[in-house]
């Protein structure tokens, strides 16, 4: 078993992982865009930008400020304050002629730091950014109400963007995890009403049929142990009783069995091929000799094949013991790689061929053929006097 879990927690970690290089590698783009949009707009808006120190420590402070974009989340704070600092330093130390130098990096610096802090630690961040836009206002002389758009735009609008983006996100998140739970009580529901349909029926089979079964066990032995002993004929009566007990004990040990699966479920063990020789047993007891022939592996066969071969045998060998009319019956079994096939033929009467199509127990062996992607055929020989149920069940697809 754990040869088949790890693979399961590499398929886990793996997703992860590769969405955490995408994330990583797609703020580094940000970052990269940003650097390019403010660089290429101080230089094409500043002439002199190139004429002494100030102009390359703008350049640098401004790839410097970008670039700290494409950090961890838990730095949002951190970063917008230092595009909030290289706003506000703009026209104190740099003395541009032209806007901010990181026009572009203090949007992202905006939105990150409302998308990503709390409450208390976003409005701090949104103070720094909003401030260092109004110092640079301020030094430029610009017109007041300018100067509010331009904090409005720049500093509030990124920023209330990144709230909503989070808050959004986060009511999606709880809308699916509520569907989750949902889900998951649903399925506990059903599965909590069919473990009491199981109960019930597991109940309802154990007061009446088993009760019913055991009393014709007894009865039947009581008879046979009561009848005279008389040497001058045959003892078919005995016979019969003693056929009546080995069957009424076949069928209680089947109902435990059944009611072991309804209790426990799939968990229980089921009778398979493996007990075939318990079956025919029970079969000859009863007064339908039956021959047996097997070839190929039958050890190997699916679990859930293997049930239902045992079932469609003992249907067709319980229909062969009430309408063979004391003839003799042959179980043969065939196993290849490719299928398994399964027949029982049995000797009957023409009368008694006449008919047989009907009975529910072929309808059934055709149903459980069916679920696995196999075929039923059903029916007398060309002679009238033999009566076959073949199945045959594909193994590759199962």
């Amino acid at each position: 078993m754990s040869g088949f879990r790890r693979p399961t927690r590499v398929s886990q970690a793996v997703p992860v992982l590769n969405t955490a290089v995408a994330l990583r590698r797609q703020a580094w783009l940000v970052a990269a865009v940003c650097v390019v949009a403010d660089v290429g707009f101080l230089v094409m808006g500043c002439p002199n930008l190139f004429v002494g120190w100030r102009g390359w420590a703008a350049i640098a402070v401004t790839v410097a400020a970008d670039l700290l974009l494409a950090g961890p989340a838990r730095y949002a704070g951190a970063v917008a304050l230092v595009h909030g600092l290289a706003e506000a330093l703009t026209p104190v130390v740099w003395q541009l002629d032209f806007g901010g130098p990181n026009q572009v990096g203090v949007l992202v610096a905006g939105y990150r730091a409302g998308a990503w802090l709390g409450t208390r630690e976003a409005l701090f961040a949104l103070a720094f950014v909003a401030t260092g836009l109004a110092t640079a206002r301020f030094f430029y002389g610009t017109d007041w109400r300018l100067s509010v758009l331009h904090i409005l735009a720049t500093g509030l609008l990124p920023w209330l963007v990144g709230r909503n983006t989070t808050a959004r996100r986060g009511y999606i998140a709880g809308l699916e995890h509520l569907a989750t739970r949902r889900a998951a009580e649903e399925r506990e529901a059903v599965r909590r009403a069919v473990a009491r349909e199981r109960t019930d029926i597991a109940r309802d089979l154990h007061d009446v049929i088993s009760h019913h079964v055991s009393a014709i066990n007894i009865h039947a032995g009581a008879a046979r142990l009561a009848l005279p002993v008389d040497e001058s004929r045959p003892d078919t009566v005995r016979v019969s009783l003693t056929a009546v007990e080995s069957a009424s004990r076949a069928a209680m040990a089947d109902l435990r069995r059944l009611l072991d699966v309804l209790h426990r479920g799939e968990e229980s063990t089921q009778p398979g091929l493996a007990d075939l020789d318990d079956l025919v047993a029970v079969v000859r007891e009863a007064g339908l000799p039956t021959r047996v022939v097997t070839s190929g592996d039958l050890a190997t066969v699916p679990q859930s094949v293997d049930i239902a071969l045992y079932r469609v045998t003992q249907e067709a060998l319980t229909n062969a013991l009430r309408h063979g009319h004391g003839g003799s019956a042959t179980l043969t079994i065939d196993r290849t790689p490719a299928e398994i096939t399964l027949s029982v033929t049995n000797d009957i009467t023409r009368s008694a061929s006449n008919g047989a199509t009907g009975h529910r127990g072929l309808t059934g062996i055709r149903h459980r053929t069916a679920m696995f992607g196999g075929r039923t055929d059903c029916g007398p020989n060309p002679d009238g006097l033999k009566w076959t149920v073949k199945v045959s069940i594909p193994l590759e697809a199962n």
